[in-house]
Parts: structure tokens; sequence; C-alpha cells
């Protein structure tokens, strides 16, 4: 089995390692970092910096806890070294796999030909390889509308933010999703002045408003400010060229030293030459798949942020796993379908955020009947001793059978203690069982047994 992959981001190489251990004669071309670009360079990154403004802003709780508080102060020379060790060490693991593997790499462009060719183009020169399988997945890049022009020194795109040149003295963040909301904890952490631009009503629209809610609380605490029900229509520089302007469409203004876009991402299907293989696209230039990744030609698949489910690295991770199988044939034996409405998630802001499965307001909205329990950390001891009682923990079940379909966590370590909740939904498990388990005391997670109950 002849199987190219374009493309070596979560989706691609594991999909590479998967289908090279059960015999395909497997191919990857990368034009830019294996792991991933949008992975390496803008996720890891990203978490890196705001695990370093995390520590910085323990201080608030210092005082709390019987010591006295400091001022930590950034170096930039050193938080860039970390960023990218941290970075080129997982580069290095996953090249290691991919050989381990006897996985072939071709650090270039690849472009199909024909139906079952594609031409990759790298430092080397071009060549044309034959396949009998193909997947794409060449990810997404940040989205950068027509009215706004980044020059990534006062204007700038996520990926223009880190490793950090330096630090804003202020900023203002256009985009109140999950990124947005990051880059506001992340700036403020570091002792930014913040203005996040929210086009709706709250932060996070999507998500749970109680959810919600929590973050913009901590949000003004901070003293960032929020401009809700404005949408930006212009960033330009200053006129001596030292700051930004953001103008939006209510008449608003806010001038700040730097302004970053965060307003989502377009796929990375163009100059594929998609055409040639008779790959469809949708109106947004994402490559439409059935439920085994499969693209409207059968021998084709697509994966990762280019297949327009949610744009996340587990989930192409787990793509590529199944791309594998399907390629390889597995599926025919015993193939458990990928539901993306079980897949977990969390945002990096303090406190973090995660949930996984039906969500409360979703619920209300199909007319579904829904049992809600709700239990705030601050009644667990675990939460009083780290001197954090912020958020909760919220569990959604079947009222009739106790089977758990959701959940949401706002709180210290949300990211972790989520997998419980994802856990119990992906294995159709019931509340009773998590209330039956014998968790460790002091535990924030006994706030999960209790909601339970």
């Amino acid at each position: 089995m002849r199987f190219v992959i374009i493309g070596g981001g979560p989706a691609g190489y594991q999909a590479a390692t998967y289908a090279a251990r059960l015999g395909a004669q497997v191919t990857v071309i990368e034009r830019d970092v294996y792991g991933g670009a949008a992975n390496l360079w803008d996720c890891i990154p990203s978490k890196t910096m705001i695990a370093t403004g995390g520590a910085m802003s323990e201080g608030r709780r210092l005082s709390g806890m019987g010591l006295v508080q400091s001022s930590p102060v950034v170096d930039t020379e050193a938080l860039t070294s970390r960023i990218n060790g941290i970075a080129n060490d997982l580069n290095g693991d996953i090249v290691k796999l991919l050989q381990s593997q006897g996985v072939r790499m071709i650090d270039g462009t690849g472009r199909f030909t024909g139906p079952n060719s594609i031409e990759a183009t790298g430092p080397n020169g071009t060549e044309s390889i034959e396949f009998d399988k193909a997947l794409v997945s060449t990810g997404s890049r940040p989205r950068i509308p027509d009215w706004c022009e980044p020059d990534g020194d006062r204007i700038l795109t996520t990926r223009d933010c880190y490793p950090p040149k330096v630090f804003p003295d202020s900023i203002t963040v256009v985009g109140s999703g999950v990124t947005g909301v990051e880059f506001v904890h992340m700036f403020s952490s570091f002792g930014a002045e913040v203005t996040l631009v929210v086009s709706r009503q709250h932060v996070l629209p999507g998500k749970d408003p109680e959810v919600a809610g929590v973050l913009e609380d901590d949000f003004l605490r901070r003293g960032v400010k929020l401009l809700k029900g404005a949408r930006a229509e212009s960033i330009e520089r200053t006129d001596d060229g030292d700051g930004t302007i953001v103008k939006c469409d209510d008449g608003r203004v806010v001038r700040s030293t730097h302004a970053v876009l965060a307003i989502g991402s377009v796929p990375n299907t163009d100059e594929l030459g998609l055409e040639a293989a008779g790959v469809e696209l949708d109106d947004w230039g994402y490559i439409p798949i059935n439920h085994h990744c499969v693209t409207n030609q059968t021998h084709i698949y697509a994966a990762g942020d280019v297949s327009g489910k949610l744009p996340l690295a587990s989930v192409a991770s787990m793509q590529g796993r199944k791309v594998a199988e399907h390629v390889m044939g597995l599926h025919t034996i015993e193939h458990r379908h990928l539901d993306y409405d079980k897949a977990a998630s969390a945002i990096f802001t303090e406190p973090e955020i995660a949930d996984v499965g039906l969500a409360e307001a979703e619920a209300f909205a199909s007319g579904r009947k829904i049992r809600v329990t709700k239990v705030p950390f601050s009644t667990t001891a675990k939460a009083l001793i780290n001197n954090d009682p912020r958020g909760f923990v919220k569990i959604i079940s079947d009222p009739a059978t106790g089977e758990v379909l959701g959940g949401s966590i706002v709180g210290r370590h949300a990211a972790e203690l989520i997998s419980v909740i994802a856990l119990a939904v992906t294995a159709n498990l019931r509340v009773s069982d998590i209330v039956e388990s014998l968790l460790v005391h002091p535990a924030l997670s006994e706030a999960l047994a209790e909601a339970a109950e």
C-alpha cells in the first residue's frame, strides 16, 4: 500500500506512524515543521507563555497563603529560549518517531498532478510520486481580513506574538473567541493594559454564558477593558508609528501600543492542485469528509484543520489514527467512528475552562430533558488549601437513565479534570459510576463526585 501524506502535523504524523506499523509504504511531505505549524508555532508557544504568565500571577495568591508577595521580572531572552527549546524538542521527537517506523520524509511542498500522483518539490528538486491512498493534512493559518494589514511589528497576527520581541505596554485584542481570550489572559499576566473587542454581548460566543461570566469577572478584576457589541472595521498605525488605532463599527476607537488579530483561521488548501485529483472544497475552502475522513474521492482523505471539523490537535491526532485504520482495512473488523460531539476542549485562561459533550444551552434549545448539577470549588478543601476557590463543576446527565451527557469545568486544572467527564461521556457511563469511584482527598476531583450525586 503506497500511502502519501501532505502535511506532517498531528493528523499527518499520527496517520504515518500508525499506517507504517501496519505495513504501509508511507511518504510524508512537510514544508514547515513536523508536528504542525499550528501546533508547534501557535499552540505550544502560546501555552508556554501562558504558563509563564500564570506563574507570575501566582503572586496574587501569596499573601493569602502566609507568604510575602514578590514581583518577578520577565527575562525575555530566557523565555524565548524556553519556547524554542520546547518546540524543537517536540519536533525532534516526532522526526525520530517517523524515522523509527521507516517513514520517508520529504522537506518541501506537495501538489496533486492527477488522481494518483503527487509532485513533491524540495531542496533536492522535484519528483513525481505515485500513490494508492493519500491524505491531505496541511493545517491552517491565521485569518486576515481585507480591512487590516498586519506588519509583524505593531499590528500582529497571533503567530507574530511569539517568541516575544517585546512585551507591549498596552494592546488591543480583536476577537473574543478561544484564542482571543487566551491572549487577553497572557498579555494581562505580563502586565499589559489590555482592551478586548467583543462583537457579541459576552466573550466566548457559543460557550456556556455562565462559564463566560466567570471569565469576564476575572478579566474585569485584572483591569481588562471589554468593548461589548463592537466589531472592529480597521486597524492602523498611529501617525508617529509608535502605536495602533482600532476603529469599531459603532464609532468607538481604541488606541494602544499594539493590536493583535485573533479572529480565527483559514485552511491551507490553496496551491495543492486538488482540482487535478478531483477533490472538492466547500465555500470556505475546507475539504468535506465523511465519518471515515474520506473526501469525495474514495482513495483520498482529509484530516485536521483542513477538514472543517473541530480545530484541535487532539481531534486531528485521532483522525490520523482513524485514517490509517481505514487505509489498511481495519475498519471492516472493529472500528469506532470518531464522534466530534464528544471531544473535550480547554481554554487556558485563568481560571481554566474546559467542556465536553452536550451543552446546557444546546439541550434547552432543542427541548431535550436534562439534569444539571453544579458544585462550586469553594466547597472543596483542596480549593481552600490552594487559596483559589474560583469556578465550579457542572455535569449534565439524562434524568431517566443517569447517563452522563456532558459537562463544564471552570477553575484550577480544569483541562486535566475534564478528562473524567470526557471518559464518562465517551464510555456512556452514569453519574453513579462517578459517585461510586473512590477518589483522592483532599483533591479538586472531589467536586466531580459531588456534582454527580
